[in-house]
């Protein structure tokens, strides 16, 4: 209907481009995920028309636009924009309306972030130093190992043992797995152990107390991290219903609260 009016995220991360509309309610009515394309202009509106054409809405019923993430500068027809920070927070927030950690396992960095009841961020820390712990992580191994990124969760679910890697590094440990593989290790326990180095790096970042909420990519198409990372800090870990849209949703929130 013509007086209907909705409120989009868009948030453009080093991988992926992401875009939630939500409406007045706060109903996810719409979505899209796609590779974020060096012409981020190009990627950027692509991402968002598709997304309008999943919600099955005119463009001129958006009535304000909320972007985020590192390209969050690029989007020449936002109305405003908030850091990945802030709309992470906020998108995870809405689903889990209480004392939380955020884990962000994106493809360039991982992000925990911590917020109290009153959904006001407490702290934060981000791991941009190096692919270790990341998407970009899962995907060098995959390249070496010359199998396809998307068999590596259903060979790491084969996988009962735990088979440490040595080396954090991305260079140094797709080298030590193609090595074991050599003298014998099996190739699912060694994307396993590929799979646990990142949840061995994000315990390291910060002390996970409480209740913790994982979002990203890396999790959306992976859910043998989320089983890794409860059993390693001994409870249940929490995702919302599309991890990789978090930031995306919680820009839309922003973008609705703005106009307001």
């Amino acid at each position: 209907m013509s007086d209907q009016v909705y409120f989009a995220g868009i948030d453009v991360g080093t991988s992926y481009t992401k875009v939630a509309i939500i409406d007045k309610n706060n109903q996810l009515i719409g979505s899209y995920i796609d590779r974020t394309d060096p012409n981020l202009q190009n990627s950027i509106k692509n991402t968002f028309d598709k997304a309008i054409n999943s919600a099955n809405i005119s463009k001129k019923n958006v009535c304000h636009i909320t972007a985020t993430g590192f390209g969050r500068e690029n989007v020449n027809f936002a109305n405003s924009v908030v850091t990945e920070i802030s709309s992470h927070a906020k998108g995870v927030y809405h689903f889990f309306p209480k004392k939380i950690i955020v884990v962000d396992i994106g493809g360039q960095d991982t992000k925990i972030i911590k917020i109290d009841a009153n959904s006001r961020i407490q702290g934060f820390k981000m791991n941009r130093k190096c692919a270790a712990g990341t998407g970009s992580f899962l995907e060098e191994i995959a390249y070496k190992l010359n199998i396809s990124i998307d068999e590596m969760n259903a060979l790491a679910s084969k996988s009962d043992k735990v088979t440490a890697l040595s080396s954090f590094c991305t260079v140094f440990a797709s080298t030590e797995i193609i090595t074991r593989i050599k003298e014998g290790e099996k190739i699912e326990d060694m994307v396993k152990s590929a799979f646990e180095s990142i949840v061995k790096r994000v315990i390291e970042m910060d002390t996970l107390v409480g209740t913790i909420v994982i979002t990203g990519g890396v999790v959306k198409y992976n859910d043998i991290v989320l089983k890794i990372l409860s059993k390693q800090i001994g409870k249940k870990v929490l995702t919302p219903p599309d991890p990789q849209l978090a930031g995306a949703i919680g820009a839309a929130l922003f973008a609705k609260e703005e106009k307001n």
